[in-house]
């Protein structure tokens, strides 16, 4: 059909209860147009004149103003070398509730004991009330939003499909609200609405702490239904004193710790009308502080978090203690369903490994305490009372578990296959890339890593899905090209970041992850104490990186505006320690050298962080400044490149120049003559050859030793989190491609491969998740190592966005296809779902003759290099290059 497709409104499709007032729309151009010449939008009420422009990718809305709870069909018809299009098929977009003061619903908390169960103890709680509509209903949203998790009930129905709402973040400063269409769930006359809360994220345990009461002490539900009669009329019930509450069949509900059933004391009926609630307490109005506070209530620019797919176990064992355990084949985020037999009590252990006996091991992700070094309870346990008369159901929905592995005890008779099903729960992310290539070892890599990014992105993304669940920095950092290849994480990422920027400290410090429980009050301790934890260098530059990384992938300038005022704060934090502070190392010098005004190296740093044989304790006292100062370089350098971008010209210059200062403090304290650094680790060599540290006349010199050190280690990896997604293509793009293959391809330990061979099923924390004994170390669901396959993405198969965007050319306006063979790899293909169309890169070797087929979206350009050196310029369409 000769019209625009793929509409979308900022960064989602049709988006419910959008809370922008001027959004920005986005469209793909007709099949086998070439480019755009001119554009106009329509919706209901509205329709813009011709305008004369080439984009179509986060267009601003420019018509009528947009009130609360409004919805805007739109279309749109384009201008191409093709002629004049057909209007588009209509979507939409809805607002939510926009003003604080469209809100008249009041906070409520439900009845709770005093004392209150410690945490991980404390139960779920109804809520409900009964009301009446005068007239039948033409149109119904529901707003709500909760201190805690909730789930929504209208007339005895689940109202939605959403899990984990209202998702987490920064609570004090942030907080989503979900609206929901529920016009088919109503009805003229009675009706009842209710929910199910407990603790969550707000003050749930949470992170590798345990910590519990984070963000306060109370849980509490907000929600606010508005129901247009087909009378005209409008009715609007929201919570407040007359609601009523009671705990139920969750008796327990803990993030971390897990979640627990008495099915025996459910309450059939309590969300519909007529339900006899006399027995209930009373309902609490909350006053004052964060509930006095409406403005911080918004809509998520992130999918929402669903159920996205079910999976039957491989297996079921019965040990000979009567023990089962169930093996779901891979391992995941999220939850099992299980059948209870009636009169039972099971309880359900999750983990990720099992040990020699077969049993589940919980000891290898055990978090400890972070002073003291204690062990901390490994969490993840479920446990579930039978009902009385027949066998039931159980599925948790207030906790999620990361695991492959369920140890039932308590059944009492042996359970099938069928009696249990593997429910996977994680943001409903669009997928946007996928790659294939002739070796499926290679192949089976990719997947896992893909897994254990879907089992790190539930709501924000975690380091493990087990341990500890926090939105680390430095992984996100290290990860995000990575995972752009895989989904659209621009939504996601927006949101994270809008956490990281609200909790950012006064004097510009940035802790490890995002949300951070403690928020801006973790400043105010003691400054040896936040010497410990604080500010380190790769983590904190997530601020800077991530959203350089999500420009270059969807062309979004709005991100780096946004964002550069954190931006700028952290690197002049950054930049404020490498001027004040000194390593031990120089400090014995009797006079400071000019250059260390640049040179960041003391304070807080994580360093390259799980390096192969290298004691994990030595980053508390190691000389961290060939680290910390490459970062203030490469965040400074980027950070003037995104000020020009912004017409900020004079922050332009002036970080340009702390750029400058870095590069030769880093030079004349960690590079020699001759080309080799200090320390003269793997870790180094790549991150100085990737973030352009070394001179030119010294590039192949550092290669060169970066080579040696690789050959010296017996062709294995010796980088960790930070330089492992810069390494093969370091070595590839210095003219080292067979050495990269070497190490892709190495199946001995430490490596990839070594994980395939050993059943992974996600990405290990350390390069032994699984030593040669078949013991379990640490996480085995960690993405940071398997940012690997981005160089599958950006080599093998060779798509490329451009590595200094511009307005022309981000968003993959402009892109490379630059296939890299070798390997004995015979043939690659890769497809990535562009802001503009889908790109694909497919090449093979027929008869000894490269082969490559190539699509380029319309309204694109690509830069095409094939293996002989030829490079050549492809428009829109498919082309085929021999």
């Amino acid at each position: 059909m000769n019209a625009p497709d793929r509409l979308r409104v900022e960064h989602l499709e049709a988006p419910l209860g959008l809370h922008v007032r001027r959004p920005r729309l986005s469209w793909r151009l007709p099949a086998g147009a070439t480019r755009q010449l001119a554009y106009t939008l329509r919706t209901d009420v509205w329709e813009s004149e011709r305008v004369a422009s080439d984009r179509s990718v986060l267009v601003g809305y420019d018509g009528p103003d947009i009130g609360s709870g409004q919805r805007v069909p739109w279309q749109v018809k384009v201008w191409t070398d093709l002629g004049e299009s057909a209007w588009s098929e209509p979507s939409s977009w809805e607002t939510g509730l926009l003003d604080p003061g469209d809100w008249t619903a009041r906070w409520i908390e439900p009845d709770e004991p005093d004392p209150r169960p410690e945490a991980g103890q404390r139960p779920a709680y109804h809520l409900r009330r009964d009301f009446t509509l005068p007239a039948g209903v033409r149109r119904a949203r529901l707003y709500a939003t909760a201190h805690g998790i909730y789930e929504a009930f209208l007339n005895g129905h689940r109202v939605g499909d959403l899990e984990l709402t209202p998702g987490y973040t920064a609570y004090r400063d942030i907080l989503h609200v979900q609206t929901y269409d529920v016009t088919a769930l109503l009805r003229e006359g009675p009706n009842a609405i209710g929910a199910l809360l407990s603790d969550g994220w707000f003050r749930g345990r949470t992170g590798a702490m345990r910590l519990a009461d984070s963000f306060g002490e109370r849980t509490a539900f907000l929600a606010q239904l508005h129901v247009e009669g087909d009378d005209a009329s409008v009715f609007v019930v929201g919570t407040d004193g007359t609601w009523r509450t009671a705990p139920g069949a969750i008796t327990a509900a803990d993030l971390m710790d897990g979640e627990s059933h008495d099915l025996r004391r459910a309450r059939p009926g309590w969300s519909s009308p007529g339900f006899d609630d006399g027995a209930w307490a009373k309902a609490s109005e909350g006053h004052g502080d964060l509930y006095a506070d409406f403005a911080r209530l918004t809509a998520s620019p992130a999918p929402p978090v669903r159920r996205i797919e079910e999976i039957r176990p491989a297996s079921v064992a019965v040990l000979p203690s009567g023990v089962q355990v169930v093996d779901l084949g891979q391992n995941i985020n999220g939850w099992v369903r299980t059948t209870v037999p009636q009169g039972d009590t099971l309880t359900l252990g999750h983990s990720e490994a099992r040990g020699a006996d077969g049993d589940v091991d919980l000891e290898h992700f055990r978090g400890v305490e972070f002073q003291t070094g204690a062990p901390l309870p490994a969490g993840q346990v479920d446990r579930v009372v039978g009902p009385d008369t027949a066998d039931g159901v159980f599925e948790p929905r207030h906790t999620t578990h990361g695991f492959q592995y369920v140890r039932v005890e308590g059944a009492g008779r042996p359970l099938e296959i069928a009696d249990v099903t593997g429910v996977v729960v994680h943001s409903d992310l669009r997928r946007t890339g996928t790659f294939r290539c002739a070796d499926e070892r290679i192949n089976r890599l990719h997947e896992i890593a893909e897994w254990s990014f879907r089992g790190n992105a539930c709501d924000i993304p975690t380091d493990c899905p087990q341990r500890e669940r926090a939105g680390w920095t430095g992984d996100w950092m290290l990860y995000v090209p990575t995972a752009a290849f895989l989904y659209d994480v621009a939504g996601f990422s927006v949101k994270w970041l809008r956490d990281l920027a609200v909790d950012q400290w006064d004097d510009g410090c940035l802790t490890n992850f995002a949300p951070d429980p403690g928020g801006k009050a973790v400043q105010h301790l003691p400054a040896e104490l936040l010497d410990q934890f604080a500010g380190s260098s790769g983590w904190g530059d997530a601020s800077v990186i991530v959203p350089w990384e999500l420009y270059r992938v969807y062309g979004d300038p709005d991100i780096l505006h946004e964002f550069r005022p954190m931006m700028v704060r952290w690197v002049e934090f950054a930049a404020e320690r490498a001027r004040t502070r000194r390593h031990p190392r120089v400090a014995a010098r009797p006079e400071p050298a000019a250059h260390e005004e640049f040179l960041w190296d003391a304070g807080f740093h994580w360093g390259e962080w799980c390096e192969p044989d290298v004691d994990p304790d030595a980053f508390r006292t190691a000389d961290q400044g060939a680290v910390a100062t490459a970062y203030l370089h490469r965040s400074a350098a980027l950070l003037s490149r995104i000020s020009t971008l912004t017409g900020h010209p004079g922050d332009a210059e002036r970080f340009a120049r702390l750029a400058d200062g870095a590069l030769r403090a880093w030079r004349a304290e960690y590079l020699a003559a001759d080309g080799r650094m200090s320390p003269d680790t793997q870790a180094t060599y790549v991150r100085a050859l990737a973030f352009g540290l070394v001179p030119d006349e010294l590039r192949d010199a550092a290669a060169d030793r970066l080579v040696a050190l690789i050959r010296e280690a017996g062709t294995h990896v010796g980088t960790g989190f930070l330089a492992t997604p810069y390494l093969l293509p370091v070595l590839a793009d210095t003219g080292h491609l067979d050495l990269a293959f070497d190490l892709l391809f190495q199946d001995t330990e430490p490596s990839w491969l070594t994980m395939i061979d050993r059943g992974a099923t996600t990405i290990w924390e350390e390069w032994h998740g699984i030593d040669a004994e078949g013991k379990a170390h640490a996480s085995l669901n960690h993405y940071s190592k398997g940012a690997v396959i981005s160089f599958l993405h950006t080599h093998v198969a060779g798509i490329r966005p451009p590595a200094e965007p511009g307005p022309d050319s981000a968003g993959y306006r402009r892109f490379t296809i630059e296939p890299r063979p070798g390997g004995g790899l015979t043939s690659a293909e890769a497809q990535f779902v562009s802001p503009y169309g889908t790109i694909a890169s497919a090449w093979r070797l027929a008869e000894g003759r490269f082969v490559l087929d190539v699509t380029v979206p319309s309204g694109t350009e690509a830069d095409i290099r094939l293996p002989d050196g030829r490079r050549l310029t492809a428009g829109p369409g498919s082309h085929t290059f021999r």
